[in-house]
């Protein structure tokens, strides 16, 4: 697994140099200059931990917790000072954890971010089932939130009682959110799970839209080395077929595809916080990626908060990218939205996407992973299977390394990938 993402980044960067990431960091960020600049705001706090989540969390206390958003405004203010005047962004997401357990407090983040930030795209929030009651929505629109993503999983009891999930209230659910009106409704189901068919995720993809959803998303189920899941992941074969299965499906239905595992049931209906040339972090393991750099928030709340206090950056590790490492993150963040256009790519690094990586474009055409058609390049069915299939390798290679080493250490000295 770790050879063949070795071998495909020595391939893409022309180097042999590895993704180096050292406890070195910049206290002034240069986003001003970044054009599609997101904003991402995470959240560490759940009532309980799901053995299958690797995101950064802890058990909610509100005394901490209260520290932690008190840090976090600082935070933002620390940044958002930086620059002169307001920048525009595309959109806010918070992420996490839990963040309707911060409800309370949304609008004062919010209202922090928008002194430095104008935002054009909407601000999004992450909800667990049990936070879609009518009095927690109405808190959120209060707060200028436009979009929710819920995180169901599955609807299935047998895959709740895997996941250690309860049951869905589903008509309760559905009453509050036609109750309060969001711009996007998403919800979030996990795929390839062991003896999960077809039919299982056609009944949640139908229930989903049926019951008050214009947007799902459904991702891949991913066995991180350092979660406590006993959850077995499915065979290439099998997970093959059943997204192609999901996905043509879904067309069938007159669904958008927006992204690699997303879909939609209005046009102007999106939720996704990845496809951004550049964003910024907030809080705790949240990352920023900027034009020559990527960095990352400590993991500890503890440690986050110290550094704030200090008046210094949370910042655990960063990158210095070479050039050709850049196209590949430019290239990884931007293919999830299932295209990649040349006129894009030229515009931010000066030079044709085929001078770069024309080889590579030939033999995916001639592999059927992507078609061209002008400047774009477009995923396949075959092609999104194996963006998801690659991913994979990625996420266990590298992704899961780094978030297990900085899961136990606040500031490593450095993690090589």
């Amino acid at each position: 697994m770790g050879v063949m993402t070795s071998l495909t980044r020595m391939w893409l960067t022309r180097s042999t140099k590895p993704f180096v990431f050292t406890k070195e960091f910049d206290e002034i960020l240069p986003f001003q200059e970044c054009a599609g600049l997101g904003l991402y705001v995470h959240i560490p706090f759940c009532k309980t931990i799901c053995n299958f989540c690797p995101y950064c969390k802890e058990v909610y206390s509100k005394e901490t917790c209260d520290r932690y958003i008190d840090a976090l405004i600082k935070e933002i203010h620390m940044i958002g000072r930086q620059g002169k005047g307001k920048k525009t962004v595309t959109s806010l997401y918070f992420g996490g954890g839990t963040p309707a357990l911060i409800a309370g407090r949304l609008k004062e983040i919010i209202d922090a971010l928008c002194q430095y930030f104008t935002i054009t795209e909407g601000v999004g929030v992450e909800l667990h089932p049990d936070n879609v009651t009518v009095p927690l929505l109405k808190t959120l629109r209060n707060a200028q939130v436009t979009k929710i993503s819920i995180g169901i999983q599955s609807f299935q009891k047998k895959y709740q009682t895997l996941l250690g999930r309860k049951a869905v209230e589903i008509s309760a659910m559905s009453k509050a959110l036609n109750e309060v009106a969001f711009d996007t409704v998403s919800m979030d189901f996990i795929f390839a799970l062991p003896g999960q068919t077809f039919e299982d995720l056609k009944a949640d993809i139908d229930t989903a839209f049926l019951y008050g959803a214009n947007h799902i998303a459904v991702y891949p189920f991913i066995d991180f080395t350092f979660t406590k899941s006993a959850v077995s992941p499915m065979r290439k074969k099998e997970k093959q077929k059943l997204m192609d299965d999901v996905t043509r499906y879904c067309l069938k239905k007159g669904y958008s595809r927006t992204s690699i595992w997303t879909f939609s049931s209005e046009k102007q209906a999106g939720y996704s916080s990845m496809t951004r040339e550049h964003f910024l972090g907030f809080g705790c393991s949240a990352t920023t990626l900027l034009r020559k750099q990527f960095k990352i928030n400590t993991f500890s709340v503890e440690e986050y908060c110290r550094r704030i206090d200090g008046g210094q950056l949370p910042t655990s590790l960063s990158l210095r990218f070479s050039l050709r490492q850049r196209m590949v993150y430019y290239l990884f963040w931007t293919a999830y939205s299932m295209r990649v256009d040349g006129r894009g790519f030229e515009a931010f690094f000066g030079m044709p996407l085929e001078k770069a990586y024309g080889l590579e474009l030939w033999l995916l055409r001639i592999l059927g992973f992507v078609t061209k058609k002008g400047t774009c390049y477009s995923m396949t069915l075959r092609g999104a299977f194996y963006y998801h299939y690659y991913e994979n390798f990625y996420t266990l290679s590298y992704i899961d390394k780094m978030w297990r080493i900085m899961g136990r250490q606040a500031f490593p000295e450095r993690i090589e990938l």
